[in-house]
């Protein structure tokens, strides 16, 4: 009966402090709390949902209790400065200390176990490079673009008003306005917020089309147009699908919906706000493609593109092939890894669905030099960039520019307490909670959000300079050896190698099954051509 024990011992304690209070009348204060765990254990027992404490009435609680601060335990207390979950602390570290421009140096020499398979590095040159700028540009905008935009290297991804506060938006656009560089705003819209901090924005339309929709959810030209119109607005961006939950819609219940979301998304208080998992507005590529060049006409030419996290391959190819099809080529396409963050997914998405970035920005670089339409096309990538050499790692095995949603949201105060889907944020960042949001402090955390930025881009100039090379648009593949094993060690170019421009309009084969893909891909249709 030692299960019991803590109810037994509540009873007693409640009845020798109503006995006491004979002497006292302080004996109130423990009559309250002795009285209240007897309650509880007598609730325990009755209670029909939880098998641990109808058997072990007040003390089960405490298996409630270590399991809820289990992930702080964890990471303040267990976790080694390596080990990522999903971040490790030596990358938190790095990017605190880079918003907050104290030392980020390390002393001592690596900690980082170099002879181990996967392990990474950059190759040095004999003679390095002194880059004075730091602001690393790249021109977004093909040649149907009339305003093509200088993107900064890089820039804050997707982050919806919604998922993170108001002040967390203001203190993101307002450290963009001061660096220069852009600000994703996710797919819940522009906000009085993005609008106020008057930094440069990318607009992303996901399937709900918040922003620029009819009541029923369809499209509306007009109320895009309307939007599209404002200078802050450099880019706009179409959302296939995103890392963390890709091919997976969403609900925001009504209730979580406050007057300040229904202005951003220009939906109605009081019912539920449904994004679908797939657009309405278009079901083949073809269409895809001419949805892209009514967004670029009706925005005035400003750069349109896509986002998407690599799926069925050959359905990236049946776009590849609408575009050669209706001409109608995007500016940019940002291809975001598995690995990339949310407020909330199902566990088997975030673990099992979706290409990790590396593949997945392999892949559609290469299928774009196939097709011969990679020189008019910039990729973005996103998913886990948070150094320079995160950055560097990208530019060499593809991308012309990388986005971070969580560095940027680690900058401004975020602890990785892993809470962003319960409204409960503890530093304010991931919450609507107006009080728990009070907690950040906007032009301070603005003025990390510049900082870091800023740091992160010199140290990449650093490491560019190192390399020999004038820009980090010059990393190639060679420039990056990976250790597959204890003796062996390869380049990336044999791992994730440049293939040939125009190779699949050849009909060339190749040994990763490119043109296989290639084959089956339709650009009137997702579907494959069915191939003997």
């Amino acid at each position: 009966m030692t299960r019991y024990s803590l109810l037994y011992a509540s009873v007693a304690l409640t009845l020798l402090s109503l006995i006491a209070l004979f002497w006292s009348g302080w004996m109130i204060l423990f009559v309250a709390l002795f009285a209240a765990l007897t309650a509880l254990g007598i609730y325990d027992l009755t209670q029909p949902s939880h098998s641990i404490l109808r058997n072990y009435p007040i003390m089960g609680h405490l298996r409630f209790l270590f399991e809820g601060i289990r992930p702080e335990i964890r990471q303040y207390l267990m976790e080694s400065d390596q080990d990522e979950e999903p971040f490790s602390r030596d990358q938190r570290s790095l990017i605190y200390q880079r918003a907050k421009g104290v030392e980020d140096k390390r002393p001592f020499g690596t900690q980082q176990r170099v002879y181990d398979s996967g392990y990474e590095w950059i190759t040095h040159s004999i003679v390095p490079k002194h880059l004075t700028d730091h602001d690393f540009r790249v021109r977004v905008g093909g040649p149907d673009c009339k305003a093509p935009y200088e993107a900064s290297i890089y820039n804050i991804s997707a982050m919806s008003f919604g998922s993170i506060s108001a002040n967390a938006i203001l203190a993101l656009n307002t450290g963009a306005q001061k660096g220069g560089f852009a600000h994703d705003t996710g797919e819940g819209g522009i906000s009085r917020y993005h609008r106020e901090g008057g930094g440069d924005l990318i607009w992303q339309l996901g399937s709900g089309y918040f922003g620029c929709r009819t009541h029923e959810g369809a499209f509306d030209v007009d109320k895009f147009t309307q939007q599209a119109s404002n200078p802050q607005v450099k880019m706009i961006e179409v959302k296939l699908s995103q890392g963390a939950k890709p091919g997976h819609g969403g609900v925001l219940p009504a209730s979580k919906i406050t007057p300040e979301i229904a202005e951003a998304r220009d939906i109605p208080m009081g019912q539920d706000c449904v994004s679908p998992a797939a657009h309405p507005e278009f079901s083949t590529p073809i269409e895809m493609m001419q949805f892209l060049g009514r967004l670029r006409e009706n925005s005035h030419g400003k750069p349109v593109g896509f986002k998407l996290c690599i799926g069925h391959r050959r359905e990236f190819m049946c776009i590849v092939k609408a575009m050669l099809e209706t001409k109608i080529v995007p500016d940019f396409i940002v291809i975001d890894g598995k690995e990339g963050g949310t407020g909330a997914a199902p566990l088997e998405f975030a673990n099992h669905v979706g290409m990790p970035l590396v593949e997945g920005l392999t892949f559609a670089h290469n299928t774009l030099r196939g097709a011969g339409l990679r020189d008019q096309i910039k990729i973005g990538a996103s998913g886990k960039i948070v150094s320079s050499f995160d950055i560097s790692k990208m530019l060499a095995l593809g991308a012309d520019w990388a986005n971070s949603a969580r560095g940027y949201m680690f900058a401004i105060g975020c602890i990785q307490a892993q809470a962003c889907h319960t409204n409960h944020c503890p530093v304010g960042v991931a919450t609507q909670d107006p009080m728990r949001q009070r907690a950040l402090v906007v032009p301070d955390k603005a003025e990390r959000v510049y900082r870091f930025h800023t740091n992160t881009l010199k140290a990449l100039a650093e490491m560019t300079g190192a390399a020999g090379l004038s820009h980090p648009n010059d990393l190639r593949p060679h420039h990056l050896l990976m250790r597959e094993g204890d003796r062996n060690m390869v380049t990336g170019q044999e791992v994730y190698p440049y293939l040939a421009e125009g190779f699949l309009l050849r009909d060339e084969e190749d040994e990763y099954g490119y043109l296989m893909r290639w084959n089956r891909a339709r650009p009137d249709s997702f579907d494959p051509i069915d191939v003997e």
